[in-house]
């Protein structure tokens, strides 16, 4: 006997600011089920999220839900007018006898519930949210990318109580890493169509792919036949005027057909350009420290970035990674030790509060009114990476339409303030890009297109993200704040850096090697004029040794990079993490000593 549908939406049809969504939609979500909501930024996902909550009422068709059924809906930006505290929301509507469920999920998701609601930031407000979606146990939870501004502590607990949850769910996530574990099948939306597929998003862009190869592929054939059809009209009609005009109305219907279709909305024309090139070392870090009156954030901590490094900053919220960007690029000065910048950079910053962008301002003066890319004399136009370029032009590469131009920031999603803001960082050349947060909000064509600019860009990148799947895209060095000050150095990205850490925090598996000291500066000594024998053969000698250690790097970072050594062959894995942090230190040793030395042989 079939089971009756815990959800069903019968001949949905939806529009939005005259634009429509859906149409005839029909969409059933049995009990148990585990669904990934996926589509472009604008393609209806909350829309239709909403719907299924019973939030906004279609222009036609039904929503049934059986009766007893119940269904809980996590908001984005959850309104908390009426309660005074987070733990207040959090448990509003809950009996005495349910409030162990509130304290248990604001034990996981880390926010304190005695917080003032007006004084909560948009990440508090939203785990007190899904804290009380969690402590209501419907039986069909919908949750609107609930891991935004979630550290990842927090989304490998929340991972957890989903994995072991009897209840049915419907997730609208970017974090792939979190829709690949926990969903057993994938509806997509696309151009006002809803596809279902019955399995998780593992295999989902794949499956996109080939839909989409199918759809080209179909819709040549259907331009070859409008075109043959449309010769044989204008060669032959005149002579059998009578007999085909059957032919003729279906020339008709085909062009019709393909006026209707829907063309695919392109990806953003992003583009990074490095400019200038930087310095060899990029930043120096030699024993800095950081405390804000009793709170210990950085113990002597120091580091050497060099040109080209992609630089991941992990560990929980308010653990202090953006404090530690702001020490590194001198926004922020240490209690103690030295940050020396190197030689020509150009820092172009993404913030994670989106402070760059006035929301009272529209789209176009966001643009022109921006000192970097304004254009003297030229209200219309902006510069863009040196060269002038039409305002509305440089919006519709990020995907804006003119209606949006003239509008306000604040009537922007999530995602699309982020494509903003991308917009305006790309428009300048950097060599240093500071991203803080970059991938909140992105869909996952954005996210994709952002990480391959990023692999091409020649400059160094200082990236802060909770999302585990681009950290291992992208970083090649994950510094990880482990909490009371102590921040470790480890090679690779996200899974690397855990790998290595092995299971207790405190004790990482592969020793760090701290950057070498600086070499005392002997300039001044009448011994350092000129170099002695040994001396400038040393200097002879040490670039073909700095490249026979690049080289060895770049093997054993090759090596490691199978996903599987770790668990396969531990004890190969060890050993070469082990040479691999010695080469490098010795490669930083290397470079420093050539570099003392070239000085002093220079004058």
């Amino acid at each position: 006997m079939a089971r009756a549908p815990l959800l069903q939406l019968s001949g949905l049809s939806l529009t939005r600011g005259g634009v429509p969504l859906f149409a005839g939609l029909d969409l059933v979500v049995q009990a148990g089920d585990r669904v990934a909501l996926v589509g472009r930024n604008g393609s209806g996902k909350s829309s239709l999220m909403q719907v299924m909550a019973g939030l906004i009422e279609p222009d036609a068709g039904s929503r049934t839900l059986p009766p007893g059924a119940t269904a809980g809906y996590m908001d984005q930006h959850p309104d908390l007018t009426g309660f005074a505290t987070l733990g207040d929301f959090a448990a509003s509507g809950l009996g005495p006898a349910e409030a162990y469920r509130v304290e248990r999920a604001v034990e996981g998701l880390k926010f304190d519930p005695a917080t003032a609601s007006s004084a909560a930031s948009g990440g508090e407000r939203r785990r007190a949210a899904l804290a009380k979606l969690i402590a209501e146990a419907p039986d069909l939870m919908l949750l609107d990318e609930p891991t935004n501004h979630l550290d990842i502590a927090a989304v490998e607990w929340l991972e957890r109580h989903l994995s072991g949850t009897r209840a049915a769910f419907v997730l609208i996530s970017h974090d792939r890493a979190f829709l690949r574990r926990l969903t057993r099948a994938t509806l997509w939306i696309d151009r006002g169509e809803v596809r279902r597929r019955e399995l998780g998003f593992e295999g989902f862009e794949a499956w996109r792919d080939e839909t989409w190869a199918q759809e080209d592929a179909a819709r040549h054939k259907l331009d070859r036949k409008i075109k043959s059809e449309a010769r044989w009209a204008v060669e032959g009609i005149s002579a059998r005027r009578k007999r085909n005009q059957g032919r003729v109305r279906a020339l008709e219907a085909l062009r019709a057909e393909r006026a209707g279709q829907i063309r695919r909305q392109g990806t953003a024309a992003m583009a990074l350009d490095a400019g200038q090139k930087s310095g060899k070392r990029v930043i120096e870090a030699e024993g800095i420290s950081k405390a804000y009156g009793e709170k210990l954030i950085l113990h002597p901590f120091s580091l050497r970035i060099l040109r080209g490094d992609r630089v991941a900053f992990v560990g929980p919220n308010g653990v202090g990674k953006t404090t530690l960007l702001n020490l590194l690029t001198g926004a922020l000065a240490p209690d103690s030790g030295t940050v020396t910048l190197g030689a020509n950079l150009q820092i172009a910053i993404f913030d994670q509060n989106r402070a760059q962008l006035d929301p009272d301002l529209s789209l176009w003066d966001s643009l022109t009114g921006s000192p970097e890319m304004r254009v003297s004399g030229k209200a219309d136009q902006v510069m863009v990476r040196g060269r002038p370029r039409h305002v509305m032009g440089y919006l519709r590469e990020f995907l804006f339409s003119d209606a949006q131009a003239r509008g306000p920031v604040r009537a922007l999603s999530g995602g699309e303030k982020a494509r903003l803001l991308l917009a305006r960082i790309m428009a300048r050349e950097s060599n240093l890009l500071v991203l803080d947060e970059p991938t909140n909000d992105l869909d996952l064509e954005t996210l994709d297109l952002l990480q391959e600019r990023l692999a091409d860009y020649p400059g160094t990148v200082l990236l802060v993200s909770h999302d585990r799947d681009f950290l291992d895209r992208v970083a090649t060095v994950t510094v990880a704040l482990e909490g009371d000050g102590r921040a470790v150095v480890y090679a690779g990205g996200w899974s690397d850096y855990r790998a290595q850490r092995g299971p207790e925090p405190a004790a990482p598996a592969v020793p760090v090697a701290k950057a070498p000291e600086r070499p005392r500066d002997t300039r001044s000594r009448p011994a350092s004029k000129g170099l002695s024998f040994k001396e400038k053969h040393r200097l002879e000698t040490l670039p073909a040794e700095i490249e026979r250690l690049e080289a060895e790097i770049a093997r054993l970072s090759e090596f490691l990079a199978d996903p599987e050594l770790f668990s396969t062959a531990p004890r190969k894995f060890e050993k070469a993490s082990a040479a691999l942090v010695e080469r490098q230190a010795t490669l930083a040793a290397a470079e420093e000593e050539w570099l003392r030395l070239e000085e002093r042989a220079t004058g």
